[in-house]
């Protein structure tokens, strides 16, 4: 059985004391959940939110990465820092990243190296275009992502993957619980076949689409989705808590 896991990821919203008492409203909202919670904050709220969540049932987590130990990238922030913060999982590849910030396959299989390297577990996301979509190149991309993502990885369930379709980030479009399921489990056969069997049967997948308090409990059913990397539900408690607690 793969334990799900839902994560929220904050993107660019809320000053330290702002997520201090996010994460202290959904602290008691969470506390008997059945599936791993994480909070995926900006880097300037790790250590506030961090010693807010001691104790409780919810892991940090950070939004990126970077792939050197250390040196002069101005701006970035390596895995040995976020570790020393208490981090657990860390975004990799998130499309905004690959879109805005010029993050490429090959830059996402090394900050993916880097996290595991320093015993952080990588949320590592893939998904096609609207239009790659629609022009039937689904699998071609994912093909592609899934061998250059994770090139080099010698424990696939070490990771976490994303599934996110671009085109339902943010834009209030969900794939169907079958498009998310069926996608998903593409994904999954072709880890096995890329990689190993095995592994690919126990690596928990999530769908990263517009996950919300509505539409989590249909898409948590499909068999091959593990979880959720949830976006703006994360930022209301009572929201974030009706996706954690999709079961009840």
């Amino acid at each position: 059985m793969r334990k799900p896991i839902i994560a929220g990821n904050w993107k660019m919203n809320n000053t330290p004391e702002e997520g201090v008492a996010l994460v202290e409203a959904i602290k008691p909202l969470v506390k008997e959940a059945n599936c791993d919670v994480v909070v995926c904050v900006p880097a300037i709220d790790i250590p506030a939110v961090g010693a807010a969540i001691k104790g409780s049932n919810i892991k940090l987590g950070a939004q990126n990465v970077h792939f050197a130990e250390k040196g002069a990238y101005t701006g970035e922030i390596s895995a040995n820092m976020l570790k020393a913060y208490g981090v657990e999982y860390v975004i990799i590849g998130h499309s905004e990243r690959r879109q805005y910030f010029g993050e490429t396959d090959e830059t996402v299989n090394k900050r993916t190296l880097a996290a595991l390297a320093a015993g952080l577990t990588p949320i590592v996301c893939i998904g096609e275009s609207l239009a790659e979509r629609e022009g039937g190149l689904t699998e071609q991309v994912l093909d592609k992502q899934i061998r250059e993502d994770f090139k080099g990885i010698e424990d696939l369930t070490k990771i976490v993957i994303a599934y996110e379709p671009i085109w339902a980030i943010g834009t209030g479009r969900t794939a169907t619980d079958e498009q998310a399921n069926e996608t998903i489990g593409y994904i999954r056969k072709k880890l096995g076949e890329c990689f190993c069997p095995v592994c690919a049967s126990k690596v928990r997948i999530q769908y990263g689409g517009s996950m919300n308090a509505k539409n989590c409990k249909g898409l948590m059913a499909q068999p091959e989705i593990d979880g959720g990397l949830i976006g703006g539900a994360s930022l209301k408690a009572p929201d974030f808590a009706a996706i954690v607690n999709f079961d009840k």
